[in-house]
């Protein structure tokens, strides 16, 4: 191996290794392409002002004179952006060192002398297809403006406008929707050239050496051709003779029969990806969602929670695999996906991170199994999860203890304490079943007690609920539940007081806790 070829594969395995140069790339590579990084989107939005500006810069120099500071705002500060920005994109699009050393140990491996050359056409290659591909091109073009001592490269600016399309999200999946019909629209295009050809060729025959007609060349036939097939009709050229006349009236009927295909392609693109766009603009808004429950499973019981969670403004999504019970999700506007809960790769390809975004989650499936195998796949997941599952066959409890389950809800006990206490004290049983009631006004809630309200609340005292009309049952802690403590008793940030009471009242007492800032 020559000095450079080892040369090269050195410093290819020296940034390789380094983590300050991987970690510079990885920065710029999310910045510039990876759509869940955060801060990808206020560069968007500063790159599409810039766009804007420079257009609008542009239009304004058409009949007015722009200050000095203007031209050298457009022809070398956004162009210089834009420079920095396209060698950036070049930078990242492939690793050249990665590709040494694939190369390099490939040919070690095969007992090969080190190809150097092959790797070399190889990273060319690489980056030759990020040059040659459209959105490449376009940021290309827009950079030309910075040579503006060559005037006619400054018409290049408006090349500037066609960049947004790499920053609106909406604009790139309309272009991908489109794509998906490349054969669809090539074949119509083929259709309408031909079709402009044959009639410009005819029109050009019958009407050119008539006096009376204005389509004297052949350009002009074409043009009024390309018009009259695209339904526009101008009316500035119009057939005079008999021939361009019947010409016109085929053509006009095949300008319809084009814009009908046309259409009938575009409604039938979007058909057939209206499912993908919704599921990416899901993807696009559970990355932006910072906390919410995660509930596995719709049928009747998930309804109801689900209707609970709505009503308090707490942020949920849904997890379900069957088509019907999806469907009734999503016609009840809940934020659901269609995807299996047990399985590990759903939460991978829909970005979600169970230790910073689920709150907590809720395992309401059909059968035991699911919720167990559920329960598994969370637990190895993140080991501090809460997990509370529904259980339909009492035999499974242990089963679900021992998948990883914080609280078993089983309906059966349940019944039989409301029998008990109903039989025993109704009227108590009564006033619970109320608090329960979603058409009562009277709820019973719970506030935490966080730095805001512990800056200047350090005792059951400091509260002021005596001053309310609110019922105050107790704090609950690690521990559990201090039932009506004393007035003197300390608060902790973390506690959470039980109280009861009209919802709005607890709302406006919990937000006067928060603004009792000394």
């Amino acid at each position: 191996m020559s000095f450079i070829s080892k040369g090269l594969v050195n410093f290819s395995y020296f940034l390789q290794a380094s983590s300050s140069y991987q970690g510079t790339k990885g920065f710029f590579y999310s910045l510039l392409e990876d759509q869940s990084y955060p801060y990808k989107r206020y560069f968007d939005y500063f790159m599409m002002l810039l766009i804007l500006s420079s257009v609008m810069l542009l239009i304004r120099g058409v009949k007015y004179e722009l200050p000095e500071i203007a031209h050298h705002f457009n022809d070398y500060i956004i162009s210089i952006i834009f420079l920095i920005e396209y060698l950036l994109r070049f930078w990242v699009h492939s690793s050249f060192s990665q590709q040494i050393i694939h190369q390099y140990e490939k040919d070690q491996f095969l007992g090969y002398k080190f190809r150097f050359f092959k790797s070399i056409m190889k990273i060319l290659k690489g980056k030759w297809n990020y040059v040659s591909s459209p959105y490449a091109i376009i940021d290309f073009l827009a950079i030309m403006p910075f040579f503006h001592e060559l005037r006619i490269l400054r018409l290049f600016i408006l090349f500037r406008a066609f960049k947004i399309f790499r920053y609106t999200k909406s604009l790139q999946q309309f272009a991908q929707v489109l794509a998906s019909k490349k054969f669809e629209f090539f074949t119509l295009m083929i259709f309408a050239s031909v079709m402009i050809s044959v009639s410009a060729v005819l029109i050009y025959i019958a009407e050119a050496n008539n006096k009376a007609s204005a389509i004297n060349t052949m350009f002009e036939a074409f043009y009024w051709s390309f018009v009259t097939l695209s339904t526009v009709g101008y009316g500035d050229f119009v057939p005079v003779t008999d021939l361009g006349r019947s010409v016109a009236m085929i053509i006009i009927i095949s300008g319809v029969a084009v814009i009908a295909f046309m259409t009938s392609i575009v409604v039938s693109a979007f058909t057939e990806q209206l499912d993908g766009i919704k599921e990416q603009k899901m993807i696009s808004d559970i990355s932006k969602m910072k906390r919410f429950y995660l509930v596995c499973g719709y049928n009747e019981i998930s309804k109801i929670v689900c209707q609970r969670l709505k009503e308090d403004n707490l942020p949920f999504i849904i997890f379900e695999n069957n088509e019907e019970q999806f469907n009734q999700a999503s016609k009840a506007k809940f934020r659901v996906l269609n995807i299996d809960a047990a399985l590990e790769e759903s939460y991978k390809d829909y970005h979600i991170d169970i230790k910073k975004q689920v709150i907590s989650v809720l395992c309401l499936e059909d059968t035991d199994v699911q919720n167990i195998y559920i329960s598994l796949t969370l637990r190895s997941l993140d080991d501090n999860i809460s997990i509370l599952s529904y259980l339909h066959e009492k035999q499974n409890r242990k089963k679900l203890s021992l998948a990883g389950v914080d609280k078993i809800i089983y309906p059966q006990e349940l019944i039989g304490i409301y029998a008990k206490e109903f039989a025993d004290k109704p009227f108590c049983l009564d006033t619970i079943s109320q608090l329960e009631n979603v058409k009562t006004t009277s709820v019973l809630e719970q506030i935490l007690v966080d730095d805001r309200i512990y800056e200047v609340r350090k005792t059951v005292s400091d509260l002021k609920l005596h001053d309310t009309r609110l019922v105050f049952l107790g704090i609950y802690r690690d521990e559990g539940l201090v039932f009506k403590p004393k007035l003197e008793e300390k608060l902790s940030v973390g506690d959470i007081l039980i109280v009861i009471g009209l919802k709005d009242m607890i709302q406006e007492y919990s937000l006067n806790l928060h603004k009792a800032i000394k």
